[in-house]
């Protein structure tokens, strides 16, 4: 059978045809048939050459182990139980039978089955590589993964050149160690083994997990190269493309993988995730309507279905919407994500529970770091360090900037943990300068960003981004440092229990909200929101002509995202033009697709839609000139204006507000009591709309509020950084001192407290 071991398959089934042409009942031709027709992928045959081979001698153990395996690789799980069965009563001792029976009950969720049967091989034969490796493997998928790594490591030290035992070893290491050490696993996989397709789709994830992007698609790409239709791998490919911002190719990658794979569901949540970036907001709703479709309680889908729809203000069924949504997450499902919860309901308790089924889910707490010498973290400074991806010009840089470059350096030592983009600009230049030490880790993995603080003694970290665009929370499950705090970036709680503080004031957590966070909260004088914007450079300020408005009518406008209108809201806003002869809605243009329902959603209201005007997005200092072409700015619910808000205040524009239960809802709030305007905080909405017509009809009471915001930018408020300096470094310093001696974090007011 010389022909059968060179892998000369057809030249040996020629000859073995020929011998059982002679005899039919050749029990060795019938059998090698058999196997030979199991190399070239010819199950069919091969089942039915080793049953009459079986028919003809059924005590050869040899047979039933072979004919297990085709019918193994034919899906018929039973029926190869069944085979490894018999070859093992023939032949109790039976090694490759024993692992081929184990292989076949963790491939029908069998695991403990399995397991024994690699331990039964293993007294058998301790020496058998393949036994340790599969072994370890259901150790793993038993969530067993030190037990596993050791079986692989066995595996490793009796055939070091063993692919699958080193993909195996990668897979446990992940779970145990993270994926640095995991990738060199991986590595080793494929240079022992360059055709491991797995291995190289894995390595592509490892890569992934540790924020090397560019990296990680070239592995996705070897994985496809050697299995065009590998759907995981194009699924996996299409996320490297995005995180690389290269959103196009992805969606193209998405529809390959959908195409290739019309089952894998998650696919359509993806695409759902990339369309929205794309601003395809209406095609992004139509991939998470499909998804629910198919798998109704799919995780957060529901929840990014109606945020979709929220972008271009599609309001259908909105209100039975919602009421799902909230009903699920009730039920403990994890029906929307936290930051689209903020949209869709106002219910701060509902907000936790939503943030607290992310959290457990995406960043449970990682206790893969030492715990903390507390004698040797204890620095004459605080070091103080900011974590963000917005170290560039963004909104929050320049609310911040003043404060870092005014912290107490005789207190605090502070570092910029930026994983944001390495921008140049005269923004990015000053907060370098701003801090004492400013580290880049865009392409560096979570878990080595909080290895890295921990190696700088980091004694507190504030995550400035929370579960907004571009965040990486994920660090802080690694717990980087004995104190975590979130601040200003996220509205709302983070349901993370490695969190130990959440930045607030009274106003947007009252002490009777202190259940809803799973922070402690921390209450600053004033308002929460530092602002150290210095004055920018004059924009152009339009006529009113040029920007498509009525010179004698009243203008509302409202400059928030689109996401933010909702019904409630448009419905006083409705009412107000009804009641406002000749006014108008002055918006921000965010889509055509926007703009038309909105107008539709007008008309249906019984207000022209051409009352409603749209505003294009321009540069930050001809958006603030062109607020003065405003009377009043509308606020919006369950999401307020927040940096918007401030930005019509800081351009002398009355901005009115309805706050409600949760954070997200009652920063314009804030904001407006910490510059003396409780007139311009309404009660509820019948009271908002009540107030925006006295305004819209009585100028001497808008003229005396324009009067009050015509504050000269030295003295500005909301722009006294030092005053908002004191009271948060104060706070900074009593959380930091409570650590040191080892006390839980708890809720303080920082205004009427001793830590002040």
């Amino acid at each position: 059978m010389g022909n059968l071991q060179q892998r000369d398959f057809k030249a040996a089934e020629r000859l073995l045809r020929s011998i059982l042409q002679m005899d039919r009942q050749n029990f060795n031709a019938l059998h090698l048939l058999g196997l030979n027709y199991t190399k070239l992928g010819n199950l069919p045959q091969a089942v039915a050459m080793l049953r009459e081979a079986a028919a003809v001698n059924d005590s050869f153990a040899p047979l039933h182990n072979n004919l297990g395996i085709a019918l193994r690789e034919s899906g018929e799980l039973e029926a190869a139980l069944a085979c490894y069965e018999r070859a093992l009563a023939l032949q109790p001792a039976y090694g490759e039978a024993l692992i081929n029976r184990g292989n076949v009950l963790r491939q029908m969720g069998r695991l403990d089955d399995a397991l024994s049967c690699y331990d039964r091989a293993l007294a058998i034969n301790a020496e058998n590589a393949s036994a340790w490796n599969n072994r370890g493997l259901v150790l793993h998928e038993l969530g067993r993964s030190g037990e596993a790594l050791l079986s692989l490591d066995k595996a490793l030290i009796l055939r070091p050149a063993y692919g699958e035992a080193h993909f195996n070893r990668g897979r446990a290491l992940e779970d145990l160690r993270g994926p640095q050490e995991a990738l060199a696993s991986y590595d080793e996989a494929v240079r022992v083994q360059p055709d491991h397709v797995e291995a190289w789709n894995h390595r592509g994830a490892a890569l992934e997990d540790l924020n090397r992007p560019s990296e990680a698609l070239a592995s996705y790409d070897r994985a496809i190269a050697l299995r065009p239709h590998f759907a995981e791998a194009v699924n996996n490919r299409g996320s490297a493309l995005e995180s690389l911002f290269r959103h196009q190719e992805a969606l193209e990658s998405y529809d390959l993988a959908l195409a290739l794979d019309p089952g894998k569901l998650e696919v359509l949540a993806n695409r759902g995730h990339v369309l929205n970036y794309l601003g395809r907001h209406e095609e992004a709703a139509q991939a998470f309507a499909r998804l629910l479709e198919q798998r109704p309680n799919h995780p957060y889908a529901m929840g990014d279905k109606l945020f979709s729809q929220l972008q271009v203000c599609d309001w259908t069924d909105y209100r039975e919407q919602v009421a799902a949504v909230e009903a699920a997450v009730l039920e403990g499902r994890p029906a929307a994500t936290p930051f689209s919860l903020l949209a869709i309901s106002a219910n701060a308790r509902i907000q936790k529970k939503a943030a607290e089924l992310f959290a457990s889910d995406k960043y449970p707490a990682k206790p893969l770091l030492e715990a903390f010498d507390r004698a040797a973290q204890a620095q004459d400074r605080i070091r103080l360090a900011y974590v963000s991806a917005d170290f560039h010009d963004h909104a929050t840089a320049h609310l911040m900037v003043g404060l870092f470059e005014r912290h107490d350096r005789t207190v605090f030592e502070t570092w910029a943990f930026s994983f944001g983009p390495d921008l140049a600009s005269p923004m990015r230049e000053r907060l370098k300068n701003a801090f004492d030490h400013f580290v880049q880790v865009e392409n560096v993995g979570d878990g080595e960003v909080a290895r890295m603080m921990r190696e700088c003694k980091i004694d507190i970290a504030v995550d400035l981004k929370g579960y907004t665009r571009d965040s990486r929370p994920g660090i802080f499950a690694f717990r980087p440092a004995p104190v975590q705090v979130s601040y200003l970036g996220y509205p709302g709680t983070t349901g993370m229990t490695s969190i130990d503080y959440l930045l607030a004031d009274n106003v947007v957590v009252p002490a009777t909200a202190d259940t809803c966070y799973t922070e402690c909260v921390i209450r600053l004088p004033g308002t929460y929101q530092v602002n150290s914007r210095s004055p920018m450079p004059a924009g152009e300020m339009p006529t009113r002509a040029k920007a498509g408005l009525p010179e004698d009518a009243f203008v509302f406008c409202c400059f928030n995202n689109s996401y933010k209108i909702t019904p409630p809201v448009f419905d006083a806003w409705m009412r107000l033009l009804h009641q406002v002869e000749r006014s108008v809605l002055w918006l921000l243009e965010d889509s055509p697709a926007c703009s038309a329902n909105l107008r539709r959603e007008a008309g249906l209201r019984g207000v022209n839609g051409e009352r409603l005007i749209f505003a294009p997005r321009v540069r930050l200092a001809d958006h603030l000139a062109r607020h003065r072409l405003a009377d009043l700015f509308l606020d919006t619910l369950p999401v307020n204006a927040h940096t918007t808000a401030s930005d019509a205040l800081w351009s002398g524009l009355p901005v009115l507000t309805c706050p409600g239960e949760a954070f997200a809802s009652r920063v314009a709030a804030s904001l407006l009591l910490a510059l003396g305007l409780p007139e311009l905080v309404a009660a509820d909405l019948q009271d908002y709309g009540h107030k925006a017509l006295a305004l819209a009809t009585r100028g001497d009471l808008l003229q005396a509020l324009r009067s009050r915001l015509a504050f000269n930018d030295a003295v500005h408020p909301l722009a006294d950084v030092d005053a908002f300096r004191r009271p948060l470094e104060s706070a900074f310093v009593a959380m930091c001192r409570s650590a040191r001696q080892g006390a839980r974090p708890h809720t303080f007011d920082i205004a009427s407290t001793s830590e002040a």
